[in-house]
């Protein structure tokens, strides 16, 4: 039986944000063990077979100013991730005009990939730089391969896809209106793009999955901040890390039904105990988003998709009253 290939690296996979965040949390010594056994240098053959599946992926990148973004990245049908080795994808596609992730791809940009099997709540992770941006999408050099486990993945199954039509103009915002609240509160999915910056394997750009009972993610009634619960994970912390390290933040909510895209960028903070904590069911940390900057894109998403169940997970877990 073959061995999975490991971190291949002498350094930690774990930069120096993820480590404290990691100790504070208790996970430190296990995680010093468990990470270059997990997180990989290149693909295991499962993953590359795995990313070809897709409709799309999510993307996390940042803006010349250091501010992370989330999106996804849809291709014009599964097949458009190709990996030809065991540290490259090939991506076929582009962010389309008004996509705030559009001239974030180019040759030596930081990126972090999320594949997501909404039906059967598979997902893996390949985070690194891109190469050869061309007309016709780019290639990832990927520097960091690991999977999650499918907690907290709504089990969706998606609909005839739709003809691609111009969606109205976004404005942007630097609060959530009543609309864009309204998504945020009915959501039981998003996406968080965070970065730490340096040169080692380690740090980078990421992009990762959260899920919860419609209404886990609290909006202020000024729609300037967002709370979220983090309910028991892998330990690794790769978010919290990157957050420990940057607070700034990208979050994406879709709404799966109408193919409507939220953007809502801002500076988050961990709060770690006390009463706000103890009134919200299951949650080990909760984590509060200063809302900066709001994009609204509505009808982005080619892709309709419909709910089948939630996440087994989320039993004994809360929404915000």
């Amino acid at each position: 039986m073959s061995t999975l290939p490991g971190w291949p690296y002498l350094e930690s996979p774990f930069h120096a944000g993820e480590a404290a965040v990691q100790a504070r949390a208790g996970s430190r010594e296990r995680m010093a063990e468990i990470g270059p056994r997990v997180i990989r240098g290149v693909m295991p053959q499962q993953h590359r077979e795995f990313f070809p599946l897709l409709p799309f992926v999510v993307l996390g990148a940042v803006d010349a100013s250091g501010q992370p973004w989330a999106s996804w990245l849809v291709g014009s049908d599964a097949g458009f991730v190709t990996s030809p080795d065991e540290t490259h994808l090939r991506i076929d596609a582009l962010p389309p005009e008004g996509d705030p992730l559009r001239g974030l791809i180019h040759d030596g940009a930081s990126l972090g990939l999320l594949g997501i099997e909404l039906p059967t709540r598979r997902r893996n992770r390949a985070n690194g730089q891109v190469l050869g941006v061309d007309e016709r999408g780019f290639t990832l050099q990927v520097l960091q391969s690991f999977g999650n486990c499918p907690k907290y993945i709504q089990r969706r199954e998606m609909l005839p896809r739709r003809a691609a039509a111009a969606a109205p103009a976004a404005q942007p915002s630097d609060r959530l209106d009543a609309r864009a609240a309204a998504l945020v509160r009915l959501a039981d999915t998003f996406f968080i793009a965070t970065h730490a910056a340096g040169d080692g394997p380690s740090a980078g750009s990421d992009v990762s999955h959260r899920g919860g009972r419609p209404g886990f993610v609290g909006v202020s009634d000024d729609g300037r901040t967002l709370i979220w619960p983090d309910f028991m994970g892998n330990n690794f912390f790769n978010t919290f890390g990157n957050l420990a390290a940057e607070p700034r933040a990208g979050l994406v909510f879709a709404d799966f039904a109408s193919g409507d895209l939220l953007h809502v960028n801002g500076r988050a903070e961990i709060v770690w105990e006390g009463p706000e904590l103890n009134r919200f069911a299951g949650a080990q940390r909760l984590v509060r988003l200063h809302v900066e900057h709001v994009l609204h894109r509505p009808a982005a998403l080619p892709l309709r998709w419909q709910f089948v169940d939630a996440s087994p997970a989320l039993d004994g877990t809360g929404v915000w009253a």
